[in-house]
């Protein structure tokens, strides 16, 4: 079992990348394939990451997933093909013991970071935690929802963050986060493209700003962040979700090797 020591301790930060949600098969595992290549190429320890379902949509009518035992199958056929760890959200409680069964990391979503049966139900099942900060929290709050896990009896735990609810319709990073929530003695991921994300829109549709994706990413290697999470796609303007924040899958072998030599830069000093 991929334990939250396998992934920091290396000279080198990690990466959780994949879709925003499983689409299909194919395409899930051309992405991995992709992100694989290059992540062995610049020695950087790759979690797989894919929704089994969106639960948290602005309209009805928004794709939610292919069907969830479907969705959860293609994430473990991914995990098993090229021998990675595999992350993926929990929603409620009663899918932790299932989404469980399939992958190596639960995610928690920034808007459920707060419910403690949630954490609870997803640290007993002993996998990584991987708490996403709420839009509406400081990074000092978030150590009673890492405690939370903590007093479950799971120590494999991280913390995300996303950005903070600036206005009505934009976020912003606060990058003094980053330190302050790695003192909780935890790994502290970027998640940089849905820190770019424009929510609330008129459409029913959530915006974004990939064009500063790099600029986020470099910045969160700048001051150590211990990861980063970006969602990838062949083709972003054709995804099924969040395609307006998302990173085209062939602009991230240029955009990771600058962040290496970020951190190698201010790690030699």
């Amino acid at each position: 079992m991929v334990t939250v020591k396998d992934l920091k301790d290396k000279d080198n930060f990690f990466l959780m990348a994949g879709p925003c949600v499983i689409e299909g098969e194919d395409m899930a595992l051309r992405i991995a394939e992709k992100v694989v290549g290059i992540t062995n190429k610049l020695n950087i320890p790759y979690v797989f990451k894919g929704s089994y379902r969106k639960a948290n949509r602005s309209r009805l009518d928004s794709f939610t997933g292919i069907g969830d035992e479907k969705a959860l199958k293609i994430l473990r056929k991914v995990g098993e093909t090229f021998d990675i760890p595999t992350v993926t959200d929990i929603h409620e409680t009663t899918e932790a013991a299932m989404a469980a069964e399939y992958v190596d990391v639960l995610q928690i979503p920034a808007f459920l970071c707060r419910q403690t049966d949630l954490l609870v139900a997803a640290a007993k099942t002993g996998k990584i935690v991987n708490i996403k900060k709420g839009q509406f929290l400081s990074p000092g709050a978030m150590q009673f929802a890492v405690q939370k896990v903590a007093d479950a009896g799971n120590d494999n735990v991280m913390i995300t963050e996303r950005g903070t609810t600036f206005g009505y319709t934009d976020l912003v990073v606060d990058y003094r986060g980053i330190p302050q929530m790695q003192q909780f003695g935890y790994p502290v991921i970027m998640d940089v493209t849905h820190s770019l994300q424009q929510p609330n829109q008129t459409s029913g549709v959530t915006g974004g700003l990939p064009a500063l994706i790099e600029t986020i990413a470099k910045a969160a290697i700048a001051v150590g962040t211990d990861g980063l999470f970006i969602e990838t796609h062949p083709e972003p303007s054709k995804a099924k979700s969040d395609g307006a924040n998302m990173l085209q899958l062939d602009l991230l072998e240029e955009m990771l090797t600058k962040l290496v030599r970020i951190r190698e830069a201010v790690r030699s000093n």
